[in-house]
């Protein structure tokens, strides 16, 4: 292999985990008792910050990890420690996903206080998974792994999310993205997905995010 494979786009995609799973416990524990209407808003922006994790892990452990294990030797115990951590923090996702029906129901404030204390849990978890993953993963992938196959990942992510949650994503990774990074990733779109983020994804997007933060 001779150029080595650009892996920044992970960076952008991490940079939005960082940024909502930092806010969802403020985000719930602002919620009053018995705002059922509010819990719901909060509750779904969860299950969709859920959805795109989950979305990235699993294409990782499916396309990534077993590239990376085939192609590696003495750093394999790197990528095992990512299966490993994927698994802590797919378990503390799972438990707050379970709370969501039964806070939305009523938004009794024990129950949200107790998703909140979950994801409270989650946030160092992910956090220190992110990092090793830039640190000691990342440059791994830009030796061992072919663009084409480091560009599957997006592919799937992209193939499997509902079409109606697609300009949501977008909108997440351009939020803080440079002029640099948006260009780029606006520039793999098609020409009608570039004209529906600007005629409409742009808008829906702003004012998602202003109702799910209170902003």
């Amino acid at each position: 292999m001779t150029a080595r494979t650009d892996t920044h786009d992970m960076i952008v995609v991490h940079r939005v985990f960082r940024r909502e799973f930092a806010m969802a416990p403020r985000l719930i524990r602002a919620v009053p008792a018995g705002d059922v209407t509010r819990a719901r808003v909060v509750a779904e922006h969860m299950r969709d910050i859920y959805a795109g994790l989950h979305g990235h892990h699993t294409s990782e452990d499916e396309l990534l990890w077993p590239l990376l294990l085939a192609r590696v030797d003495l750093d394999a115990d790197k990528v095992l420690l990512m299966e490993a951590q994927h698994q802590r923090v797919d378990a503390l996702l799972s438990r707050a996903l379970s709370l969501l029906p039964e806070w939305e129901a009523a938004a009794a404030p024990d129950v949200r206080d107790t998703l909140a204390d979950v994801y409270d849990a989650l946030w160092p978890v992910l956090l220190e998974h992110l990092a090793a993953e830039e640190s000691e993963v990342l440059p791994l992938v830009a030796e061992h792994v072919t663009q084409d196959e480091w560009n599957r990942l997006g592919e799937r992510f992209e193939h499997e999310t509902p079409k109606s949650k697609l300009m949501l994503f977008l909108g997440a990774l351009l939020e803080e993205a440079t002029p640099a990074e948006a260009a780029l990733m606006l520039g793999k779109l098609p020409a009608p997905a570039r004209l529906i983020w600007r005629l409409v994804g742009r808008r829906a997007y702003a004012r998602r995010i202003r109702v799910v933060r209170g902003a």
